[in-house]
């Protein structure tokens, strides 16, 4: 395994670190998170048609840039370090994946590159808060259990005759990117209790009727969040027919989500703590600049040595997904940490609201609500692994988390 970075990535590594540095600073991020998208629709086109963001691991069959989840997890390190608002995670790293495993060709064909082209965004949404359940990171998504395993609650489907396809009735919650996404895929339910399963589907909000999108007040407006609620809605089945095994590409899909999201934290974690490492030069206490205080200096050199640490084990989760779950574990933790400090270091300063620094706190604590937590994610990890098998006949430590109650970010 040659980990050194090619040429091809260290040139995506460039240009989007100085086109973010000129349009993405503290105050830019301010202003995009207050539009009603929650980004900069101007500046999302610019990196979906001239830079292919959207499309970087998508196949070049459909408008993709034929790239691998590698070059991905390079931009997406570049958009944590400015913690640029932006629908990428969501359509590229949830829903294209899901749409280029279970799609039908005439749906791959028709979706992917328009979402390679910047022209439609998507996202996934699952009821009851359970995104990470769901993709089989904090706990086992076999048996639907966090899609409301056919009971009353989560989101149902039905069959309708003729044309008309699928209709949905229920609600998501928390749906990353949900009030501005062009496309949701949806996981429903149908069947019924005794023989339920899980099923995605494709939304259309623009055309669909029974739909209504609430964007919700969240912890970290960075990642924007919205309440999906579906009456009766029409969607189209993702897939050839009501077969297809959801969970195995969940999962999968999961765990590159994973990758991305650890070089994502690993790239605000690196911010960060080089914005601290620039401020404890100026400010000065007992005549002299705080950084030059031994005990300043080795809080620092931790911090750095943890980012670094995340940061390799976010590349090689992009170069072999199995692992994003303890990437992103790591990631999450050193984010965390990192931000803490960087609040302390900061001192009066960097308790108020206002400051920058409170970007990147707020960033690490929404994460690790949205994806983890950390302590959950390696037991997921260390159960796959089968690194604490229980003793016979007693439930593994996760059993108790299978059914999690509402968790992601602070919202109302």
């Amino acid at each position: 395994m040659d980990a050194a970075f090619t040429a091809e990535q260290d040139e995506i590594r460039r240009t989007l670190r100085e086109l973010l540095a000129k349009r993405s600073g503290p105050g830019d991020v301010r202003s995009a998170v207050r539009t009603a998208d929650g980004y900069d629709e101007t500046l999302w086109r610019q990196l979906a048609q001239d830079l292919g963001l959207p499309g970087l691991a998508l196949p070049q069959e459909y408008g993709g840039v034929g790239c691998g989840l590698a070059e991905l997890a390079v931009a997406c390190e570049e958009t944590g370090r400015a913690l640029l608002p932006s629908p990428l995670i969501a359509t590229a790293a949830l829903a294209a994946p899901l749409i280029a495993a279970l799609g039908t060709e005439a749906q791959r064909t028709a979706l992917l590159p328009r979402i390679a082209a910047g022209r439609l965004t998507a996202t996934l949404a699952v009821p009851g808060g359970s995104l990470a359940t769901a993709l089989g990171l904090t706990g086992d998504p076999t048996g639907g259990a966090w899609a409301g395993g056919g009971r009353a609650g989560g989101i149902q489907a039905r069959p309708v005759g003729g044309a008309e396809g699928w209709r949905l009735y229920g609600e998501a919650a928390q749906v990353l990117d949900g009030h501005s996404a062009g496309l949701l895929l949806v996981a429903a339910h149908t069947g019924g209790f005794p023989r339920s399963r899980t099923l995605l589907f494709l939304v259309r909000p623009d055309t669909a009727a029974g739909i209504v999108r609430t964007r919700r007040t969240s912890l970290d407006e960075t990642r924007p969040l919205a309440r999906i609620e579906l009456r009766d809605t029409e969607a189209e089945l993702l897939g050839a027919d009501d077969t297809v095994d959801v969970v195995d590409a969940l999962a999968p899909a999961g765990r590159g989500a994973a990758a991305l999201l650890a070089a994502q934290a690993v790239g605000a974690a690196a911010s960060a703590l080089e914005r601290t490492v620039e401020y404890v030069k100026t400010r000065e206490q007992f005549g002299r600049a705080i950084g030059s205080f031994q005990a300043v200096k080795h809080r620092l050199a931790d911090l750095y040595v943890r980012v670094q640490a995340a940061r390799s084990a976010a590349y090689y989760a992009a170069w072999d997904p199995a692992a994003g779950g303890l990437a992103l574990a790591q990631a999450l933790e050193a984010l965390r940490i990192t931000t803490a400090e960087a609040v302390q270091l900061h001192g009066g300063i960097g308790f108020t609201w206002e400051h920058e620094t409170h970007l990147y706190f707020k960033r690490a604590a929404a994460d690790e609500l949205l994806f983890g937590p950390v302590h959950r994610l390696r037991d997921r990890a260390a159960e796959q692994a089968g690194l604490f098998a229980p003793p016979h006949g007693q439930p593994s430590a996760s059993s108790a988390f299978a059914t999690p109650g509402p968790a992601g970010q602070v919202a109302v």
